[in-house]
C-alpha cells in the first residue's frame, strides 16, 4: 500500500489521503498558525491507518476489547446503541476526523474542521460559526460556537458504506463526530420497508467478504415507491432519531428519501442560493 499523500490546493485547505481515508482539513487564523496546524495534522495522519489495521479483526466484531486511541473512541461511540447490532466500524470515519482535528487545533486556531468523506469534526471558538451543506439536498445549515454540536455525519444506502435501510441520506448533528457517525448509521438503517418488493438486498459478505455486517442483507437497489411508502419509511427512521435525541445521543437529524424529508431538533435549514 502506498504511504500517506499530502496535498495543499490553492484554496487554503489541506488534503490528506491514505487508502480508504480521504480527509479535507481547513483551519482559520494567521498564516503561520495555519501552517503549523497543518504540520501537526500531517504528523498525526502519518501512521493513523496502521493503527486501525492493527485492530481490524476486533473492530469488525461486537464485543472485542479495543485499546488504541482512535479505536477506543469508536468503541465508546457505538456502545450506547446496543443491544441492537452495531460494530465499532460504524464510527470509524468520525473518530478519524476527531483524531486529526485534535492534533490540528491550538489556541491560535479559532475555527477548523476535518471532513472525512462527509463525516465532520469541527472546532469553534466563542463567536465563531460554520456553515455546512447537506448531502442529497440543496439546503445548508449553520453551527454556532454556543451550539452543543461538534460533529456532523451522513449515512444512506448510496454512501461509501453498506446500509440496511433505503434513506437517500441521514445527516446527524451530535456532540462528537464519532457519535454522529454511529447514530447516522443506526437511523439510516431504520429508514426502511421490510419485505417491500421494490427494494433489492444482498448479503453484505457477498459484496465484501470481510464486511463487519456478515450475512446481514444490505440495500443494493431501490425501485419506485409511492408517497405513502416513502412517508412510512421516513417515519420509522424519525422514530429512531427521536429516541436517540431523547437519550441525549444526538442533537438534530435530517432524513431524506425521494422528495420527502423529516427534521428533528433545532436544525434550521437554509434555502439554497440561486444564481
Amino acid at each position: 500500500m502506498n504511504g500517506p499523500q499530502i496535498h495543499l490546493p490553492p484554496d487554503g485547505r489541506l488534503h490528506l489521503h491514505h487508502g480508504p481515508i480521504d480527509l479535507i482539513c481547513q483551519a482559520w487564523g494567521a498564516e503561520p498558525s495555519i501552517r503549523a496546524a497543518y504540520r501537526r495534522a500531517c504528523l498525526r495522519f502519518d501512521g493513523l491507518l496502521a493503527e486501525l489495521v492493527a485492530e481490524l479483526p476486533a473492530l469488525r466484531s461486537r464485543n472485542a476489547a479495543l485499546t488504541g486511541p482512535i479505536t477506543a473512541v469508536m468503541a465508546r461511540a457505538v456502545a450506547p446503541f446496543r443491544p441492537t447490532f452495531i460494530t465499532p466500524m460504524a464510527a470509524v470515519a468520525g473518530a478519524v476526523a476527531e483524531a486529526v482535528l485534535d492534533a490540528l487545533v491550538a489556541p491560535d486556531i479559532p475555527r477548523a474542521y476535518v471532513n472525512n468523506g462527509g463525516d465532520i469534526a469541527l472546532h469553534l471558538d466563542p463567536g465563531q460559526i460554520l456553515t455546512a451543506a447537506i448531502a442529497t439536498s440543496p439546503h445548508r445549515f449553520t453551527i454556532r460556537a454556543q451550539d452543543p454540536v461538534r460533529g456532523i455525519a451522513t449515512s444512506g444506502w448510496r454512501g461509501r458504506s453498506f446500509s440496511l435501510g433505503i434513506a437517500d441520506s441521514v445527516t446527524v448533528l451530535a456532540k462528537t463526530a464519532s457519535m454522529a457517525d454511529a447514530a447516522a448509521t443506526m437511523i439510516a438503517n431504520e429508514v426502511t420497508l421490510p419485505g417491500h418488493p421494490a427494494i433489492r438486498r444482498a448479503a453484505a459478505r457477498s459484496l465484501q467478504a470481510d464486511s463487519d455486517l456478515g450475512p446481514r442483507r444490505v440495500t443494493i437497489g431501490v425501485g419506485p415507491l409511492t408517497a405513502l411508502d416513502t412517508a412510512r419509511a421516513l417515519d420509522r427512521g424519525a422514530a429512531a432519531a427521536a429516541a436517540f435525541r431523547a437519550r441525549g445521543l444526538i442533537e438534530s437529524a435530517a432524513l431524506f428519501l425521494n422528495s420527502d424529508h423529516r427534521i428533528l431538533g433545532a436544525l434550521s435549514l437554509m434555502e439554497p442560493e440561486h444564481a
